[in-house]
């Protein structure tokens, strides 16, 4: 999901809490008209001061229900209609569980009137802004703003028929960048120069061969694969369902870390990271002089990575290594030779195959560095990552742009998400997986996440260093 569509998903909340405030504030006036007391004279002693403070807490409950209704659904194509029925559903939810909570908490609270024009405002207010959201979007869709860059692979009427709705449609937000009859070497050739979101495949006569190879290449360059509703419905287990041009379409999910479990995790890690860092502040401190007074400057060594989408990045860890053994652009010319002698030592000593190295014994490794390296104390600094959006707390293992070179198209499934500074891998016994037990459960991560895995991998980190510490 695109960070527009995200910041226009995320837009429902806020405006969902204000417009059934409005609700809220438009019954008790009207229950206060002149003309309604002459009708029915008001029985309750409650002030607008009591009446707002207890009308909050039913709001959170509100919004709650209209989540368990849909309201705050990922779906950037859903129908208008539906998500009017959908708000008169939560709304409802909303009386209904208001009513049952003033029935058996005995409330002496005589004001029906009250609690059905709330639901009435509530209804028409929670409508009226999320008219406002789609206008907002729907011009800036038509601005360019947002636009998803899609390619749709097909000749069939079907292909047409979403391509001219997608032209003539701005509101949409998608912009067709490129067209083809079908994914074959030329197209995919043209496509990796191109920067897309999306590839939705419309081809009936596609064999399995096409097929197959227009996912591998979405989950190589980590974009969107979406396919008619009537094609090959066999290769996904997790999918989303929405329509274009009245055809139903399936997008094929890779992992379920989008929408608002993607929000969810990324204020985990920013609530996360404040905290250690803070708490660690003053032993990074420690470390830093002491790794000055050990080997001088940087005590920071930053280090490449791949990250999600394939963006590079540098990770930042305390240096463990001696000056003159530190690869990288940092230290220019005598960085360039330290990654000689790094090749050299990965010949003699590397204790993994494939892709990934890991030089046992290594000589470059200071003194100090031995001891950060032991308690993972080096990778402290990886929690500003963290907070700069680079990394997650929880994820697949940073990568190397070496290691990533040597990769299958299969394990580039990695990239759908952050990279994190432990994972599942890492507390499965990091330094005796191989390569390929790795990347599964880097991948088995990916397409099971859930928060409640996060949590377990978080809890088991400390000991698991703990653990290791044991051993040596």
């Amino acid at each position: 999901m695109k960070r527009f569509e995200l910041f226009l998903m995320m837009l429902k909340l806020p405006v969902d809490f204000l417009m059934l405030m409005f609700a809220v504030l438009s019954a008790y006036y009207i229950r206060s008209m002149d003309f309604v007391v002459e009708l029915r004279p008001v029985l309750f002693d409650l002030s607008l001061a009591d009446y707002l403070n207890l009308s909050f807490y039913v709001i959170l409950v509100w919004l709650l229900l209209f989540s368990f209704a849909g309201l705050y659904s990922v779906d950037p194509n859903k129908k208008f209609s539906g998500e009017l029925k959908q708000v008169f559903v939560g709304c409802s939810l909303g009386l209904a569980a208001v009513a049952l909570y003033m029935l058996f908490a005995q409330l002496l609270f005589d004001s029906r009137f009250l609690v059905l024009f709330t639901w009435i405002f509530a209804i028409l207010h929670v409508s009226f802004g999320r008219i406002v959201i789609r206008g907002l979007k729907s011009l800036l869709y038509r601005g360019g703003v947002g636009l998803r860059k899609v390619v749709v692979i097909g000749q069939e009427d079907i292909a047409r028929s979403i391509i001219k709705t997608l032209k003539s449609r701005k509101e949409l937000g998608y912009k067709v960048v490129r067209t083809y009859v079908s994914f074959n070497k030329t197209a995919k050739e043209r496509l990796l120069k191109k920067d897309i979101d999306e590839i939705i495949f419309v081809n009936p006569r596609a064999d399995e061969r096409e097929t197959l190879s227009a996912i591998n290449f979405c989950n190589e360059k980590q974009i969107v694969f979406k396919y008619s509703a009537d094609l090959f419905t066999s290769y996904s287990t997790n999918i989303a369902i929405s329509a274009l041009a009245g055809i139903p379409i399936i997008e094929l999910k890779r992992t379920r870390l989008d929408g608002w479990g993607r929000v969810i995790k990324r204020l985990l890690d920013i609530v996360v990271s404040i905290v250690i860092v803070i708490l660690t502040s003053p032993l990074m401190l420690l470390i830093s002089i002491i790794i000055l007074i050990e080997t001088g400057r940087p005590f920071i060594y930053k280090n490449e990575r791949v990250g999600a989408r394939s963006h590079r990045f540098f990770v930042y860890k305390f240096r463990s290594m001696y000056q003159k053994d530190s690869t990288g652009s940092q230290f220019g010319r005598a960085g360039k030779k330290a990654e000689e002698k790094e090749k050299e030592l990965i010949k003699k000593q590397n204790g993994k195959t494939g892709p990934i190295y890991k030089i046992a014994n290594d000589p470059r490794v200071s003194p100090f560095g031995k001891f950060l390296r032991r308690w993972s104390l080096d990778e402290l600094p990886n929690f500003f990552n963290v907070l700069r959006g680079q990394m997650s707390v929880v994820g697949p293992r940073p990568h190397q742009p070496r290691e990533v070179e040597k990769y299958e198209k299969v394990h580039k499934k990695v990239f759908f998400v952050k990279p994190g500074i432990t994972g599942l891998s890492q507390i499965s016994g990091r330094s005796d997986l191989s390569y390929e037990e790795e990347l599964r459960l880097d991948i088995f991560y990916i397409e099971h996440w859930r928060m409640f895995l996060d949590l377990t991998v978080l809890i088991k980190t400390p000991f698991i260093i703990l653990k290791k510490r044991r051993e040596l």
